[in-house]
């Protein structure tokens, strides 16, 4: 190969590479970590509060609840602490949502497992004692990991756990 034909090749892959990165931009949902996982990608405008975002996709925002967790209630103890570990893990982000078997909920919010990079939220905030596992049926794809998360934090007395407002006694909504 010649140089110059070496020279055209590298040059239309670097603008290849480039408008890549402008169908990124375009979409508004460059930077960011999307990890390994697939799925649709969103940026999260809003948090409601600890399992409630609003995201937007495709120019449009919609509301989206956690599949399989549930937090606190505005008018419940530790309200403020679940709203302010979900806004540390999600808000600004770009997510990516990955449904289970309900596109939505009887309140027409969408119903996703989210993850930031690789990291999924419903569970980290299961993990960290700020939600608990919750079964809508028939969406149950995490349900088994979800509980063995709960258990984890509960017996480590994390996050919400000390004050008792996740010991009702129920799983299923």
């Amino acid at each position: 190969m010649t140089r110059r034909l070496v020279w055209v090749m590298v040059v239309m892959v670097a603008a290849l590479v480039g408008c890549e990165g402008l169908l990124l931009e375009e979409d508004g949902l460059s930077g960011g970590d999307s990890g390994s996982v697939e799925g649709e990608r969103a940026r999260v405008t809003r948090v409601i509060d600890g399992d409630t975002i609003d995201v937007e996709i495709g120019g449009e925002v919609y509301r989206l609840r956690y599949v399989g967790a549930n937090t606190p209630e505005r008018d419940e103890e530790c309200y403020s602490d679940a709203v302010r570990a979900n806004r540390n893990l999600v808000e600004g982000q770009i997510v990516t949502l990955v449904s289970d078997v309900s596109d939505t909920d009887q309140y027409d919010r969408l119903l996703r497992y989210v993850y930031v990079g690789d990291t999924l939220v419903n569970a980290e905030l299961i993990r960290q004692g700020y939600a608990e596992v919750v079964l809508y049926e028939p969406d149950r794809a995490e349900y088994e990991t979800f509980r063995q998360l709960e258990r984890e934090a509960a017996r480590a007395g994390r996050g919400c756990h000390p004050t008792g407002i996740f010991d009702d006694g129920s799983e299923r909504r």
